[in-house]
């Protein structure tokens, strides 16, 4: 990609060089959806290897087998539970601090809402997805009034910039569509603030006023001046709510852990004690019916990791995609 090239894939679809199915399962499918996905597929594959070494079933008529499975997973539960319990203790902890503290982050929150306010002629709204909204109509309205201060100018100056307001007035348009009716707490108002291509943006005017300084008049360099402040808006904005989601994402994982993790721990301790191969005879589908329940319940036991590693996944790939904040483009396919 060559920096006069203006027209370019602005959602994050479009930029990344990555099936749907894998950005589906990284971003956009419900974290207890895939959690239940990978809980399937480690059942499956558990039973699977247990098929193809015929001595599995044999060797769970020694109780120990099952006393040795089991136990490790007891220990890895409580160990697991007690890094979740500190997780969310780190969170609170970043909400705690002394009056002076607090009151400058009001302070900075209340001046940054009234720079926006000025910048969009409006009180900023308190919703999320509506403060968003708000950003993303006021660069496409800066964005037309540039379109209008070229009219007549340099042909070249002209269908550059025409050009690209006709590349910014879509991605606004897909990016406000995906916010409207968002509700903070689920990842669409992240996953929409993602799709705005806003430091690209600022690039392109950066470019724009080096690579037409002799000719831009004072209006025309206010008019990317101004378009470019708000550009410039939507970075801390969007930086500012997707800290609040992954706080937000963290406390919901670390109560849904604790839940899932009592009665892990339970079906391991019952393991434990109760279950051998003389508990439950039988076949089912011409598996045994131990192999059937302790395959079962060491599922259920990896449940919480399961669950941590969809959460992770997702946290991990939106903190990645919004790495650098700016006009600095850190991935090829990031056009």
């Amino acid at each position: 990609m060559s920096d006069d090239e203006i027209s370019t894939e602005d959602t994050m679809r479009e930029r990344a060089d990555e099936s749907r199915v894998k950005l589906w399962l990284l971003l956009g499918a419900n974290r207890l959806v895939v959690t239940g996905v990978l809980s399937i597929a480690f059942f499956g594959l558990f039973m699977l290897g247990a098929a193809l070494d015929p001595s599995f079933p044999a060797m769970l008529q020694d109780r120990t087998v099952i006393k040795t499975m089991f136990a490790s997973m007891l220990g890895a539960l409580i160990t697991g539970v007690t890094l979740v319990v500190t997780i969310s203790q780190l969170i609170v902890s970043q909400e705690n601090g002394p009056l002076g503290e607090q009151r400058t982050r009001m302070s900075e929150t209340m001046d940054f809402r009234k720079y926006t306010a000025e910048l969009v002629g409006k009180p900023a709204p308190a919703d999320p997805s509506a403060f968003l909204r708000n950003l993303v109509d006021t660069t496409q309205t800066r964005a037309e009034d540039l379109r209008a201060a070229v009219d007549g100018s340099d042909p070249d100056l002209r269908d550059e910039v025409d050009e690209f307001v006709d590349s910014l007035t879509g991605n606004a348009d897909t990016v406000r569509e995906q916010l409207d009716g968002a509700r903070f707490g689920t990842f669409d108002v992240v996953y929409a603030s993602m799709n705005y291509n806003y430091s690209w943006k600022i690039f392109q005017i950066e470019r724009l006023e080096d690579d037409y300084d002799d000719v831009l008049d004072d209006d025309q360099r206010e008019a990317l001046d101004e378009l470019r402040t708000s550009l410039a808006m939507f970075g801390p904005a969007r930086e500012h709510i997707k800290t609040l989601y992954f706080q937000w994402e963290l406390i919901n994982l670390s109560r849904l852990i604790l839940y899932v993790a009592i009665p892990a721990l339970l079906i391991a301790g019952m393991m434990i004690s109760f279950v051998d191969a003389s508990t439950i005879t039988g076949a089912t589908l011409g598996a045994a019916n131990v192999l059937w329940i302790v395959g079962i319940a060491f599922t259920i036991t990896v449940v919480p990791f399961l669950m941590l590693t969809s959460y992770v996944m997702r946290i991990a790939t939106i903190a990645k995609r919004t790495l650098a904040i700016g006009p600095l483009i850190l991935r090829d396919s990031q056009r």
